[in-house]
């Protein structure tokens, strides 16, 4: 599969083209819809969410309830876009007309001001309208269709939040995928550990009352993935460096890891890598999980957990310095948006990239035409390693 997203933060619509998904796989608006809802929740969310209720319409490539094999195009009209028709159309303007909304003002921690140096603009605007996070949804809306996808196979995903700012959940692997989704759904904070919820309100609270922001760490889970998906003979096909890369391509996130991950700089081997042993029924696996579900650049049929660092968001009531691109002067850095964290919906984002990449490496490596085609093939794959 692959896919492409459109729009600006303040334009009409974002959108989403996805190629490559088998045909024949029920698939409704309701089953984007509601990973939609989930991105824009959350505590910690500023005054744009309220604004937008994010609904997406399919204009093509499903046919009464089911996908056609052909590109299917996912739109989400923005509300707000009639207050900026002025600001944000297509149609040329007077220079003079737009000068109220011009910006020549770069915020320290956007792409403001490297976007235009690279691009040669002397309105940033024509930057970080593209470069706002509010292009995540179009990335929600294709993991949307992944996770469709993954269901059919029994494969199932699911993000929450790990920490935010100081305040750390505890580790909740011995619950099941299933408890782990009804928990992270419950949860104003998106976490597992119900004991750190209001630790973690209330220092998103403090930072709001500071003028500041923070960040966190949210985590991924993907269970029911069969072992051998990805590949070991080149450094594009293994999974983990791909779902490496997409985790970090998300606004904001600076860091990546696997199960123990950077803890295992401070162990020795014998406390970081997996035993595997072999049952007549269960075939071959792992004693436990450290190395995340993964080995060699392809899954070992654990669970797949991974996690990403989301650093604060860089827009402050506090603001911070930085130096007009026209008259050189310094100044501090106006407010574009105001969520003082935003963790708990990027757990959402996370989760949604991390299910594209693992259902793309499964249609590329078995016959997946139709969605029966995929099921059939993954099912005798998975009875052939169980036997091996």
């Amino acid at each position: 599969m692959r896919y492409l997203t459109a729009g600006e933060s303040h334009g009409k619509q974002v959108s989403t083209i996805i190629e490559g998904v088998p045909a024949k796989m029920e698939l409704v608006k309701d089953d984007i819809n509601h990973s939609l809802l989930r991105r824009q929740g959350g505590y910690g969310r500023g005054r744009r969410m309220k604004i937008e209720k994010d609904l997406v319409e399919i204009t093509s490539g499903v046919r009464h309830g089911y996908t056609l094999g052909s590109p299917i195009s996912l739109v989400i009209t923005n509300d707000d876009f009639k207050h900026w028709v002025d600001v944000m159309g297509e149609d040329p303007i007077d220079e003079d007309a737009n000068i109220r909304r011009k910006i020549t003002k770069p915020r320290p921690g956007h792409a403001d001001l490297n976007g235009a140096l690279k691009y040669d603009h002397r309105d940033m605007r024509n930057v970080l309208e593209r470069s706002s996070a509010r292009e995540t949804t179009a990335r929600v809306a294709a993991g949307a269709v992944a996770k469709k996808i993954l269901n059919e196979l029994g494969i199932k995903v699911i993000g929450y939040v790990k920490r935010i700012y100081q305040v750390e959940a505890e580790d909740h692997h011995h619950l099941s995928v299933e408890e782990k989704i009804e928990r992270s759904n419950q949860s104003p904070v998106r976490t597992l550990d119900s004991s750190k919820e209001q630790e973690m309100m209330d220092a998103i609270d403090q930072a709001k009352r500071d003028g500041d922001s923070i960040g966190g760490i949210a985590e991924v889970h993907v269970e029911g993935v069969p072992a051998g998906l990805g590949s070991h003979v080149h450094y594009d096909r293994k999974l983990d460096s791909r779902i490496a890369g997409s985790v970090v391509s998300i606004n904001a996130f600076k860091g990546v890891e696997f199960g123990v991950g950077f803890d295992a700089a401070k162990r020795r081997g014998s406390d970081v890598h997996d035993e595997i042993v072999h049952h007549q029924d269960q075939g071959f696996y792992r004693t436990s999980n450290r190395l995340g579900g993964f080995e060699g650049g392809m899954t070992t049929g654990m669970p797949i957990i991974v996690k990403g660092v989301m650093k604060p968001i860089p827009t402050l009531y506090k603001p911070l310095n930085s130096v007009d691109i026209d008259t050189k002067e310094p100044f501090q850095a106006s407010i574009e948006r105001s969520d003082s964290c935003a963790v708990p919906a990027a757990s959402v984002v996370m989760e949604h990239v991390v299910a594209w990449e693992v259902a793309n490496a499964l249609l590329e490596q078995f016959t997946s035409d139709t969605i029966d085609q995929l099921k059939s093939e993954v099912k005798r794959y998975r009875e052939r390693i169980q036997s091996f």
